[in-house]
């Protein structure tokens, strides 16, 4: 009964659409019209709103932390159930006909609950693929598989398929997702056109339109 709860009441706290909240009160708009949809800190920063993106970046941070530092200080047996249960209920909020977000920030909330230095890595990842191509998307994927790949380096593989399972999630977010259900691009595009609309790295994928260039 306990895995039951814990799962339950992660996922509804992580399923608050802060994003959404936030831009329908304070701008009067519905966030998933604007840039590329998300409900993220990152597309709520689009707006041009700074007060409102960070604002979303925060509390998208503390509905990670709430809940899964709880579990961690009183049912610790649960505390990836929590994380997994809290991540999922961003990225498929049941309020939002499950489309959220990328889960970025609720996962960085998640790291620092579980090992503060996962939290450091995660960020410090993120800012320098950021700082090199200033792809978010890119930045996001390469700072999830950090993780992974410091624990393999460690030969430290407990709770891997935790971690592993998140990077999965956000890569297909992030790309897949977006691209076949999220979305109706139009016959002209090709999925490498769509990957570098939204921000998507020609490292990543290759457009077969010559048409196409990577970023200058």
């Amino acid at each position: 009964m306990e895995i039951i709860l814990t799962s339950l009441i992660s996922y509804l706290i992580g399923s608050i659409p802060f994003g959404f909240i936030l831009t329908k009160i304070f701008l009067k708009k519905d966030i998933r019209s604007i840039g590329s949809g998300n409900i993220g800190a990152t597309n709520v920063l689009r707006t041009g709103n700074k007060s409102i993106g960070y604002s979303t970046l925060i509390l998208d941070i503390l509905k990670a932390v709430i809940p899964v530092l709880f579990t961690k200080f009183y049912i610790p047996d649960y505390i990836f159930i929590s994380a997994l249960s809290v991540f999922i209920g961003h990225v498929f909020p049941i309020w939002l006909k499950f489309k959220g977000g990328k889960g970025v920030a609720t996962y960085l909330g998640i790291l620092f609950c579980i090992n503060y230095l996962f939290g450091f890595i995660f960020i410090c990842s993120w800012l320098i693929v950021f700082f090199i191509t200033k792809f978010s998307s890119l930045s996001s994927i390469v700072a999830s598989l950090s993780i992974p790949v410091y624990l393999f380096f460690l030969n430290n593989f407990q709770n891997k398929y935790f971690y592993i399972i998140i990077f999965v999630l956000i890569f297909f977010i992030s790309f897949l997702l977006k691209y076949f259900f999220l979305t109706k691009p139009s016959s002209n595009n090709t999925i490498g056109q769509f990957f570098f609309q939204n921000e998507i790295s020609f490292l990543l994928l290759y457009p077969t339109n010559s048409s196409v260039r990577g970023p200058t």
